[in-house]
């Protein structure tokens, strides 16, 4: 992955929390696991971009200076 790639995921990381909070809310109220319940997946869904990101800048930068 490149820098582009880092920026991509850095960019993308808030539509995707807020796609990800609309559908834990919609569960919730269609009567499915309760939104106090389902929370935790929001710093899932976070830490997997978080991960994804800094791959992508180690992979762009392999001497390891950001």
């Amino acid at each position: 992955m490149s820098t582009r790639k880092a920026a991509l995921l850095r960019a993308i990381r808030g539509p995707i929390m807020l796609l990800t909070l609309g559908s834990l809310f919609a569960w919730d109220h269609s009567g499915g696991l309760a939104f106090t319940q389902s929370f935790p997946l929001l710093l899932i869904v976070y830490g997997v971009l978080k991960l994804l990101e800094r791959t992508a800048v180690s992979a762009a930068d392999p001497g390891g200076t950001e």
